[in-house]
């Protein structure tokens, strides 16, 4: 049975599926569209932000990370993720990111508006027998 789920989940239609979903994701986060960021999210998401290996947010459900997505959009002029690598597995993607930002404002850990950003990290997207995103894990 393990072994027909497996087989069923790696066929290219479903691996095409999961990387437009991501892919349109990343290009909404890009373009600051909250609504589209979460299209194809499923009602209960979970959301996990991991930043030098400690959790620094946890939101559950569709409602809270379009909160707090649009809350962050006041946090940056700019932004944008390019996506350099995909990695499919049985249950989910991880992608790979080069993110670049520019700070809208004073934050409380030294950063001052007009400071860029730049980083490394990756995330975590995984997806229902359905196809929506259940969980999302970033990772810097």
């Amino acid at each position: 049975m393990e072994t027909r789920k497996a087989q069923s989940l790696m066929k290219p239609a479903v691996l095409n599926d999961r990387t437009n979903k991501i892919f349109s994701y990343v290009e909404a986060y890009n373009s600051m569209e909250v609504g589209k960021m979460t299209a194809d999210f499923d009602d209960k998401i979970v959301f996990l932000n991991i930043m030098n290996g400690e959790k620094t947010m946890e939101l559950q459900g569709v409602e809270q990370f379009q909160k707090q997505a649009i809350d962050a959009l006041s946090y940056f002029s700019e932004r944008h993720q390019t996506i350099e690598t995909v990695i499919h597995s049985i249950d989910s993607t991880e992608i790979s990111i080069s993110y670049r930002a520019i700070a809208a404002m004073d934050f409380a850990n030294g950063l001052k508006k007009g400071d860029k950003i730049t980083l490394k990290g990756k995330s975590v997207f995984e997806f229902s027998a359905d196809g929506k995103i259940i969980r999302l894990t970033d990772i810097a």
